[in-house]
């Protein structure tokens, strides 16, 4: 999706005086990107990030990163990365921690159609540095009707090229990353589609011991941001 998906929970946020909140379409995304679905090397999103971060933070100003769904894997990615000591506290909201990660259900639930046979032979290629090929789509999405009618205004990314993709999730070594994490805040729904709820806190808690753990009842993969609880539970964690 975009930044408008966090517009309400943003605004609670900011209301609040818990945060000052900035919501960016990140690249590839949004109303009018220049190149939907694709960026222009592997970890563009988190130098973007990073930038942003040196723009607005203010001097000794502590920065959290929250993302929801791949928005949760770039900031795991985000943690073990160059930049990662930019960030000092993570929210994720039931992310996605790679296709092979035990908690993503085969193609996360019907939500992406991965063409697998062409990922694959992208990673090989890029194994013996071959990066020529890696603008091509990777994985399509089966965007929900209730969504897509929402979303009328043609603001929907229905698909993710190969850099793009890549981008989005943790690095090879899962567990690297997820030991980078700073102090996390992890919510998921006990009805997420995509990902299985129940596995984040065992899998996480095998590389790090920095982690607070919520699994919210009756709530569906997409419903994760906007449940009153999200908010709740954020707010109370902040103030801590």
């Amino acid at each position: 999706m975009h930044g408008g998906q966090f517009e309400q929970l943003a605004t609670t946020l900011a209301a609040d005086g818990v945060a000052d909140v900035l919501v960016p379409d990140l690249r590839g995304h949004g109303p009018s990107p220049e190149h939907r679905g694709d960026v222009a090397y592997i970890g563009q999103l988190e130098d973007d990030l990073a930038a942003l971060i040196d723009a607005n933070a203010g001097t000794d100003q502590e920065v959290v990163l929250l993302g929801h769904s791949s928005g949760g894997g770039l900031v795991v990615r985000f943690a073990g990365g160059t930049h990662g000591a930019m960030m000092d506290r993570a929210v994720l909201l039931a992310p996605y921690l790679g296709h092979d990660a035990p908690t993503t259900r085969p193609k996360s639930g019907g939500w992406a159609h991965p063409l697998l046979r062409r990922y694959i032979g992208l990673e090989i290629l890029n194994r013996f540095g071959v990066t020529a090929f890696n603008g091509l789509t990777v994985v399509q999405f089966n965007v929900p009707e209730a969504i897509q009618t929402e979303e009328a205004s043609g603001a929907m990314t229905p698909a993710y090229s190969y850099r793009l993709n890549t981008s989005y999730h943790p690095r090879p070594d899962l567990g690297a990353d997820v030991a980078s994490l700073p102090d996390v805040l992890l919510i998921a729904g006990a009805e997420d589609e995509a990902f299985i709820a129940e596995l984040y806190q065992p899998m996480m808690e095998t590389f790090t011991a920095r982690g607070t753990y919520h699994i919210l009842p009756n709530v569906r993969h997409m419903d994760a941001v906007y449940a009153p609880a999200t908010s709740d539970l954020i707010k109370g964690w902040l103030k801590r």
